[in-house]
């Protein structure tokens, strides 16, 4: 079975220029200012307050692609995208809309299945070995769904989401949770649509302190956010990733077989006097993966032009990350459990549609929806998610 992830997550470079982002923060309505309101950067740990007259300042931001959202006690969330690109100094200003006055007193909390509940939560967070280290904080405000028949999970909040990652040291708040994943023989394919902000968690003492900062130096390592930073900079090779080209092909042998179990039903046979041959071949993929053997060269799948870069590519990108091994955790899609981790952590990258994508100064995707992951990459999921400000020490 392969995994597929879609998230809706900004990835950042380093940039020697930086900008300030400053303005207000009112009442769309009556344009009267909202003290003390929070402004904080989408998928990092920037944020400040306002001050009484509705005024914000941050500093120090990094060129790239940003969202860039607005909160305040009983008004709606405001997210804006904002592309910090040369200019020292932006200003973004904020009408918010007061949120809809609750109808009485009575508050329905969802009741979920749990074993809907402990899908949900090994799709989100994983089942690596970070993942168990996450908590969610108030897991009663998460409607979840699971639809039997379409195979189909979804998973949805009205309240901001708390998740404390004690792996790495971030509490992370989701704004409108919004997560699907459609279940098949062949694939798990999930698409996370969230506004998330992270937050440092005070450490209990050095040794924790030291304990997260190895550990998010570990889930940097070979992640996607270090691929696309990789491959932004030029730097894929230098970096230990391997690429290759990939081909997805019908299993001839496999889809004969299945006509031949077809026949044999409609004969009225019995199902389970097939031959062991047969039975052999019904455990194999209806796809069948060729990855060619000669590295591809950097030029072959990254253009550069007048300062602006695209990852350009047919098939299917096979990405192998050679300076560490997989989690303990982790199991290649049609492994059999117990059998040895791979030595090498192999993830697929695809264009949709292809043939090229360009990324942002902050290497993030120009069009967000433009490329799917599978494999590692997918096994890697909220638990090892770093804000885009973090960079590893040199």
């Amino acid at each position: 079975m392969r995994a597929l992830l879609i998230v809706l997550l900004l990835l950042a470079v380093p940039a020697t220029a930086q900008v300030t982002i400053h303005g207000t923060v009112r009442d769309s309505l009556t344009g009267k200012p909202l003290p003390f309101a929070s402004v904080f950067l989408l998928n990092t740990t920037y944020g400040v307050t306002a001050d009484q007259q509705g005024a914000y300042v941050l500093p120090g931001i990094q060129r790239g692609r940003y969202d860039v959202s607005a909160s305040y006690l009983g008004y709606r969330l405001r997210q804006r995208p904002l592309l910090v690109a040369d200019a020292t100094s932006l200003t973004l200003n904020f009408g918010l809309l007061p949120a809809p006055a609750p109808l009485g007193e009575v508050v329905v909390r969802p009741v979920n299945r749990l074993a809907d509940y402990q899908l949900f939560l090994r799709l989100f967070l994983g089942t690596s070995s970070f993942a168990q280290l996450c908590r969610v904080r108030d897991p009663g405000d998460i409607r979840v769904i699971f639809d039997p028949d379409r195979r189909r999970l979804t998973a949805r909040a009205t309240r901001p989401v708390q998740v404390d990652n004690g792996a790495l040291g971030y509490r992370l708040t989701y704004y409108d949770l919004d997560f699907r994943a459609d279940i098949t023989d062949e694939t798990v394919t999930i698409l996370t649509v969230s506004r998330v902000a992270f937050q440092s968690l005070p450490p209990l003492n050095a040794d924790g302190q030291r304990r997260w900062e190895a550990n998010r130096q570990k889930a940097y390592r070979g992640s996607y956010l270090h691929f696309l930073r990789s491959a932004y900079a030029g730097q894929l090779a230098e970096e230990g990733f391997l690429l290759q080209r990939l081909q997805r092909r019908p299993n001839r042998r496999r889809a004969a077989t299945d006509s031949l179990v077809r026949r044999w039903q409609a004969a009225g046979r019995n199902h389970g006097s097939l031959p062991d041959s047969v039975w052999r071949l019904l455990g194999q993929s209806k796809v069948l993966s060729l990855v060619y053997k000669p590295r591809l060269p950097l030029d072959s799948v990254r253009t550069a032009t007048a300062g602006r870069v695209w990852l350009r590519f047919r098939d299917l990108l096979a990405v192998t990350y050679e300076n560490a091994r997989p989690d303990p955790n982790f199991h290649a899609p049609g492994a059999i459990t117990g059998h040895p981790l791979p030595s090498h952590q192999e993830s697929i990258l695809q264009l949709r549609p292809p043939p090229a994508v360009e990324l942002a100064p902050n290497a993030v995707p120009v069009a967000p929806l433009s490329l799917v992951t599978e494999g590692y990459w997918s096994f890697e999921k909220m638990a090892e998610l770093l804000p885009l400000d973090y960079f590893p020490p040199e």
